[in-house]
């Protein structure tokens, strides 16, 4: 199954395995909504980990390209998906956590921008590179996780941020070797998952109702922009690039 679900100790383990780089269409983007709000919902879950199969390349490669590629008339259907998954992580009744390996791309900076705490491995890196991609969409989660220059200064380059950069930035809560990212965010989780299911969800809403901003609605934004981009004919050559060389296209 590429995406599954257990529940040990008070803990709902959902984790991604879709080769080769956990990069979701869009039908996927669609189905995960209805598995996170199922598992915070469950009486006996006092915590949700997401996380990657301990040997995926990485946690999350962002949305399928080929799919947009041959069928770009799906985009809707795909922001759809993103939305609701980021939005359901946000709204889930108990705290979300995401522990990460490698690359962190995309969708995948969306699922972590809109968790509770994120658990990092020393080799992870965060990263949007829509605008190599003919896409928009994701600042508005990235910038929950870090300043504003620096999101823009990542938005803009297509650039990496490395795990160390963003625990000193703040976005982390831990780095760890690798070999230990499972352990540690079980452990992680554990704690969270000892305390009254009452009180994580009276606090899980009042933290969120204390943001000062709406990230779901600055991400229905961008999404705007993310259609206007589709549209234009750079974004079909950018995506073209990325299919048939895995780089950026030249403009």
């Amino acid at each position: 199954m590429p995406i599954t679900t257990t529940v040990t100790d008070r803990i709902a383990e959902i984790v991604f395995d879709v080769p080769p780089v956990n990069a979701f269409d869009s039908a996927t983007w669609l189905s995960i909504p209805q598995i996170i709000t199922e598992a915070a919902s469950r009486e006996d879950v006092n915590c949700v980990l997401l996380r990657a199969a301990e040997d995926a390349r990485g946690f999350c490669g962002g949305v399928d390209i080929k799919e947009m590629q041959a069928h770009p008339e799906r985009i809707t259907l795909l922001n759809r998906g993103n939305y609701l998954t980021f939005k359901a992580i946000r709204d889930a009744q108990v705290p979300v956590v995401s522990a990460v390996h490698k690359f962190v791309i995309g969708g995948g900076i969306g699922m972590c921008g809109a968790s509770d705490t994120i658990i990092a491995a020393d080799d992870a890196y965060f990263s949007l590179p829509e605008v190599d991609r003919g896409a928009m969409g994701g600042a508005s989660h990235l910038s929950r996780m870090l300043p504003l220059h620096k999101v823009r200064a990542a938005f803009f380059t297509g650039g990496n941020i490395p795990a160390e950069e963003a625990y000193r930035l703040g976005a982390v809560e831990k780095v760890v070797p690798r070999a230990d990212l499972l352990a540690e965010a079980r452990g992680f989780c554990a704690v969270i998952a000892s305390k009254s299911r009452k009180a994580l969800v009276i606090a899980k809403e009042a933290l969120n109702g204390l943001e000062e901003r709406d990230v779901d609605r600055g991400y229905r934004w961008e999404q705007g922009f993310t259609l206007e981009m589709y549209m234009h004919e750079d974004s079909q050559k950018s995506r073209d690039a990325f299919v048939e060389t895995g780089k950026a296209a030249e403009f």
